[in-house]
């Protein structure tokens, strides 16, 4: 007798660049009638069940929005992932493969693909959702436990090819300097990878 397959739950995920992310919150609260799931500064996102959607808000550090940031599927479990990490790579599609990471203030396990016109899609799925502020730190490189949110770190979750290491020690420390510095009006997350682009999930 064949097992029944298990059925994996997932919901679209539609990350955005804001201007101002506390008006943002207050205008998609009236239109979805709901709470945010989570407010941070420069950050916010709503988890929906009807309809089914993870929205994030991220805001911009340049002062702009009104333009898309990335878009994904919220899946769950790793072995989701794991399911489309070896689609996409049978394919040839991995942009970025980011395994266990910390990434707007939750601890996920994400890949990355790009689509003809350069689209940013994620498939991940949330380990830690940090509420409370903290978390198990993922069994990897510290700079990568650090969250590409948090401005301690210059790699990205947002589809960018660009690894850290490969970056000049130089050029690195201007990176950090200008990330840790862009903390107070945004979420820390552009690089000069991805000018205006946030990692933000």
């Amino acid at each position: 007798m064949t097992a029944a397959k298990t059925q994996t739950t997932f919901k679209t995920h539609i990350s955005l660049n804001v201007s101002d992310v506390t008006k943002s919150v207050a205008f998609y609260e009236a239109f979805f009638g709901v709470s945010a799931h989570k407010v941070r500064p420069g950050y916010a996102n709503f988890d929906l069940e009807t309809p089914a959607l993870k929205l994030a808000l991220n805001e911009s550090c340049s002062g702009t929005g009104g333009s898309l940031n990335h878009l994904g599927i919220v899946v769950d479990s790793t072995e989701a992932v794991a399911a489309a990490r070896e689609r996409l790579g049978v394919a040839g599609l991995i942009s970025l493969d980011e395994g266990d990471t910390v990434c707007c203030h939750a601890r996920q396990d994400k890949v990355w693909a790009k689509d003809p016109d350069g689209n940013a899609w994620e498939v991940y799925t949330i380990l830690d959702d940090m509420q409370d502020g903290a978390f198990e730190a993922p069994p990897v490189a510290e700079a990568q436990a650090s969250g590409c949110c948090s401005g301690e770190s210059t790699s990205t979750c947002c589809g960018s090819e660009t690894e850290t290491e490969t970056i000049p020690p130089t050029i690195l420390a201007v990176l950090n300097t200008a990330i840790a510095a862009s903390q107070s009006g945004g979420c820390g997350c552009e690089t000069q990878s991805n000018p205006g682009k946030s990692c933000c999930s």
